[in-house]
């Protein structure tokens, strides 16, 4: 028996359409099925471990983000022939300088020497002398191109996928796909400098992922999280007490308003700082480490202590399950006096990050650790001042080097290259939604499955697609 059902606007019947149809499950039993089904979908934890789509080694994330954008040819890339060009002027091809241009371009050569290390004859500027004893653990990228060479944009491109911000960040979308196994801590971690980057917060956000996503930054002076610990006075039976209230509360709140994730969100946020002060305190208190660690990476030590105390903190939150942890170092944006510049910088991260790597892989964690060395973009062969020595790079989206180190990268490895000056990606060149797409298969990830439906789309870190290195995979 067919069956007509009235179309809006009109009293005339006729047989329905497939949008009508599933319409009118609105007002049936399949309603309320579906919203069973999401209901019990909400209760879930969304943090709890998952597996991913792929078998992968990497289960961990250690993002070593040197916010202002690093000179591959002053580190990790060398170029002798701008030893032969140094200070001859430069005029980008085919383009036709204009009386109004204001002020000469010119080549500059490095101030550093290279050599190469290890098996693999990698090439690293001479002030690297501790990451040279690491060498073969390294796989780098010189072929990586982004979009923009504004710092903001460049940086919310590196960290989201999406040079406008809004987006979740790379470790959102891990802790989306994979969960985190640890959950008594955050999934994602952030170690800023007392200046948040460039972008702020936004470089960390969970963008239209749920709120449970998020980056938790840690501070850099004073305590890593404020609050946290209890009132004097205030026993954990009393904490306990008034949590089970505030959660009696909300939920009764959340049954009144279904569909705001953001409150679901804050009662989690509620429970988990509850667990963070048993944990917190412990992970993040270094004064027990033995004396020849805190060497190993350069703690007490004026030039070093700082991001020598990052990343022994980040081994010890990978090592109690945390999914993605973020270590930021600034003021890599060298316009002038590189050598300098360049020179203090290196000197501030080069013995932590070699640590780093040694201590994961004396503690057999560095397979199932993926690192990850880069800033938002490269920089250019040329500068305008000339005379003295304030030599310096501008930003350059055409050229950059990244670095990866365990996790099953392709160990010991150069892949791509740029051209004999430096200026752009010539072999293995591939946009940095490529190099998102690798790292999440790295981690079993595949990016056209991990997607979010928001605004009408299914959306994810690639923006919309992208191909895998393989050449970057071991």
């Amino acid at each position: 028996m067919k069956r007509y059902f009235p179309c809006a606007g009109s009293r005339a019947l006729h047989a329905p359409t497939r949008r009508e149809f599933i319409y009118s499950l609105g007002a049936s039993l399949g309603s309320v099925a579906f919203s069973s089904l999401l209901a019990a979908e909400q209760q879930k934890n969304p943090l709890a471990p998952k597996q991913g789509h792929l078998p992968a080694k990497a289960k961990n994330v250690i993002f070593l983000m040197m916010e202002g954008g690093p000179s591959h040819i002053d580190t990790f890339d060398p170029k002798p022939m701008l030893a032969k060009m140094h200070l001859k002027e430069f005029v980008r091809e085919g383009k036709q300088k204009s009386a109004m241009e204001s002020g000469k371009r010119y080549y500059v050569q490095s101030p550093f020497k290279f050599a190469k290390h290890g098996q693999s004859g990698a090439d690293m500027a001479e002030n690297w002398t501790h990451l040279a004893k690491v060498a073969d653990d390294l796989c780098f990228f010189r072929g990586c191109t982004v979009d923009s060479v504004n710092h903001p944009t460049a940086m919310y491109q590196m960290n989201c996928g999406n040079r406008f911000g809004g987006d979740p960040g790379i470790g959102a979308w891990l802790n989306y796909g994979l969960g985190t196994v640890n959950q008594d801590l955050p999934g994602f971690i952030v170690l800023p400098e007392v200046s948040y980057p460039q972008g702020g917060a936004a470089n960390w956000s969970n963008g239209y992922l749920p709120a449970s996503f998020q980056g938790t930054p840690l501070r850099a002076k004073g305590s890593p999280i404020l609050d946290l610990a209890p009132p004097a006075g205030v026993s954990p039976e009393r904490q306990r007490k008034n949590l089970d209230l505030i959660a009696k509360l909300n939920t009764a709140h959340a049954a009144q308003h279904p569909g705001h994730d953001e409150l679901g969100a804050r009662m989690d946020n509620y429970e988990l700082a509850f667990r963070m002060q048993m944990q917190v305190p412990e992970t993040l208190d270094l004064s027990k480490e033995d004396a020849k660690t805190k060497e190993l990476y350069g703690i007490g030590h004026d030039a070093t202590d700082s991001f020598g105390r990052k990343c022994l903190l980040a081994r010890k939150l990978v090592e109690k399950g945390v999914r993605f942890v973020q270590l930021y170092n600034g003021s890599w944006d060298s316009h002038d006096y590189i050598e300098r510049a360049h020179g203090n910088l290196v000197r501030g991260v080069d013995q932590p990050i070699a640590a780093l790597i040694t201590d994961l892989k004396q503690r057999g964690l560095l397979d199932s650790t993926l690192i990850v060395w880069c800033g938002e973009f490269g920089r250019t062969p040329d500068n305008g001042v000339r005379g003295g020595t304030a030599y310096g790079r501008d930003h350059n989206p055409n050229a950059m080097t990244i670095w990866l180190a365990g996790g099953g990268c392709n160990a010991g490895r150069t892949i791509g290259a740029t051209d004999e000056l430096g200026m752009a990606a010539v072999e293995g060149k591939a946009h940095v939604r490529d190099f998102h797409v690798t790292l999440l298969r790295l981690l079993g990830l595949d990016d056209n499955k991990l997607t979010y439906y928001h605004a009408g789309r299914f959306k994810q870190l690639s923006q919309f697609g992208g191909q895998v290195l393989k050449e970057l995979i071991a």
